[in-house]
């Protein structure tokens, strides 16, 4: 009996876990986006490819008067980060860069100071697709009240048929289950 009961009970969460995992892929490739609302400031958190040149872009287009990005390593300048990316022109004045951060829970604790020291409530936050709905959770567990509207980057190395190669599945994969245990972390357990 209890043998039956605990493999109802493992499958019961497989099948809940299949059909969240399956859920989270279709909604990471599914968002609509804002084109139009301006924000108080445009965060951008690094580690994936055209974040930091899209949230310029937004920057250049009056999106938001301040940008602030996440997570840049302690020795890297904006002058570094403009000739790797090979950026055009931009308001130089208008950005800062957050150097602090290891992880997303540190953007989130970096972020969240700097928009309290400047008194921001509300912002466009620039990360790729498959880190949106992870990035919120912290963001929000850091700063209830602040109002955040994504933007996702896509990026052409990552499939939106996730299920035809291996890296992007991986990807996937591996950012469902972190996004699983940061959701149980700040929705359940706190």
């Amino acid at each position: 009996m209890i043998k039956k009961l605990f493999f109802t009970a493992a499958l019961v969460g497989v099948v809940l876990w299949l059909a969240g995992f399956v859920w989270f892929a279709q909604r990471i490739n599914a968002y609509t986006p804002d084109t139009s609302t301006r924000t108080g400031a445009i965060i951008a958190l690094t580690g994936g490819r055209h974040r930091i040149a899209e949230a310029i872009e937004l920057l250049n287009k009056g999106m938001a008067d301040r940008l602030f990005i996440s997570g840049v390593g302690r020795h890297i300048s904006l002058d570094n980060i403009a000739r790797r990316q090979k950026l055009g022109d931009f308001p130089r004045h208008k950005i800062t860069l957050g150097q602090k951060a290891l992880d997303t829970v540190g953007n989130a604790a970096e972020t969240t100071a700097w928009l309290r020291q400047n008194r921001i409530n509300s912002i466009r936050l620039v990360t790729s697709n498959y880190h949106v709905e992870r990035s919120i959770i912290e963001f929000r567990a850091q700063n209830p009240d602040l109002i955040i509207i994504p933007h996702p980057v896509y990026s052409e190395r990552v499939s939106k048929k996730w299920w035809t190669t291996w890296h992007t599945f991986s990807l996937i994969f591996a950012e469902y289950n972190k996004f699983l245990y940061v959701y149980v972390r700040t929705k359940i357990l706190s």
